[in-house]
């Protein structure tokens, strides 16, 4: 954690992770495959407690071990991790249960956002397969 200015102001910095879900999942589970809005869950949570997202994951199946989740952690760039839900994380990490335990280990907090996912229409899924199915094409998601 880092102070300020000499002032005794602590900023908590946390990685938010996100599950990367195959576009071709869109229908079945929006929500999982729309990782902006998970992220957005994630930061709405943070900024409710006073903390800050200095990192955006967004993975599938990662061992728990995987040096992107830890390299800003060792470096003393991130404080916690956040995920939206307990089923993000389950897609996100091969194995839940071990980066929990890894966490502990290493005395890093995980917290679940834990907000209600929202209520994805057709217009919400065309825009989310528009973000996704054209970024090179300069589509900026709006």
């Amino acid at each position: 954690m880092e102070e300020h200015g000499g002032a005794s102001a602590v900023v908590v910095r946390a990685a938010a992770i996100a599950s990367l879900v195959p576009l071709a999942e869109l229908e079945a589970d929006p929500f999982l495959v729309d990782s902006r809005s998970q992220h957005a869950m994630c930061a709405r949570w943070a900024a409710a407690h006073g903390y800050v997202i200095t990192r955006e994951l967004v993975v599938r199946a990662l061992r728990a071990d995987h040096r992107i989740l830890w390299g800003d952690v060792d470096a003393g760039l991130v404080d916690l991790f956040v995920v939206p839900s307990r089923r993000v994380l389950e897609q996100a990490l091969r194995c839940p249960e071990e980066f929990t335990a890894e966490c502990a280990r290493r005395g890093v907090r995980i917290e679940t956002a834990g907000f209600a996912e929202p209520a994805y229409d057709a217009q919400m899924k065309a825009r989310v397969h528009r973000r996704l199915s054209m970024p090179t094409a300069g589509y900026d998601g709006r």
